[in-house]
């Protein structure tokens, strides 16, 4: 299959199968062909005990499968939709972030959200806390990440997180650093935490009429920090589990609302056959937009 360029109008795609329940080789089938056929990026999950099904299925590990994804393609954007925060001090992750950033050539997209899954923080002996203290977490992490990122040394001290004078080089290929999506739904304080800090929202799911209204909610998050809010990119994750056609519908619905990037989500047995049929159909969802 020959490459194509990277998409400049309409509807832009993702590919996503998550590392549960998979083999090493259907990943890299997955990569190389978002890779070749186009898409605009390709995704992986970042978990420690599957989250579909029986718990004890089998599950890689997501940052290290994002530097195989980085060596094993050219020129699709890569990421992990989301890393939880609660499973690496910021700075650590800041630095994972940076190698894999320079590994890809400057093609990461740092996917982060305050993480949930209470089997995983239980059975690791991870402190969960309450959803205020995961918040409070996740926003303190954001401002360390940036600063990491963008500032000669950092001295934060946070209720959570403590730095003094702390190196973080080198800086990443992409500046002021790669693109930050935050995953969540929160109204009250997960979408003002996009507002602050994102260049990309990305909802887990949810009917058009939701997720439309939760834009609505960032809008006037945006508003009220004095953020215009066309800076932030309106993404969602949708299922190819029904058939091209229902996955075009659901496209056109969320085009309509004023989503402007899909992650089809690919899984199971046949996850690179469904991944294949999505890239057959990749210009007609590209047209939806």
């Amino acid at each position: 299959m020959t490459s194509v360029a990277d998409n400049t109008s309409g509807l832009r795609v993702g590919l996503k199968l998550a590392p549960q329940n998979t083999t090493v080789d259907h990943l890299r089938r997955v990569w190389k062909l978002a890779d070749q056929a186009g898409f605009d990026s390709v995704w992986n999950f970042d978990h420690f005990a599957a989250i579909h099904g029986d718990p004890e299925g089998d599950v890689f590990e997501g940052w290290t499968l994002l530097a195989a994804m980085a060596e094993s393609t050219q020129r699709v954007r890569i990421g992990c939709m989301v890393t939880g925060v609660t499973y690496r001090h910021p700075a650590v992750l800041a630095k994972m972030a940076v190698t894999v950033d320079h590994l890809s050539g400057g093609r990461l997209e740092f996917g982060l959200g305050a993480a949930w899954a209470e089997i995983e923080h239980t059975m690791l002996g991870i402190d969960l806390g309450s959803v205020k203290g995961r918040l409070d977490r996740f926003e303190e992490a954001c401002q360390v990440i940036r600063s990491l990122w963008t500032e000669p040394t950092t001295t934060f001290h946070g209720e959570h997180y403590h730095l003094t004078d702390a190196l973080a080089n080198p800086k990443p290929v992409q500046q002021p650093g790669p693109p930050l999506w935050i995953g969540g739904s929160g109204r009250r304080r997960t979408l003002k935490i996009v507002a602050r800090y994102a260049d990309a929202w990305n909802a887990a799911g949810g009917s058009v009429e939701e997720i439309a209204d939760l834009s609505g909610v960032l809008d006037r998050h945006c508003h009220d920090v004095g953020r215009d809010p066309a800076q932030i990119r309106r993404t969602v994750q949708i299922r190819a589990d029904e058939g091209t056609d229902h996955l075009l519908k659901q496209a056109e619905a969320f085009a309509g609302v004023g989503i402007g990037e899909v992650i089809v989500v690919v899984r199971g047995d046949d996850a690179v056959a469904r991944a294949e049929q999505v890239a057959e159909i990749l210009p007609k969802l590209r047209s939806v937009g």
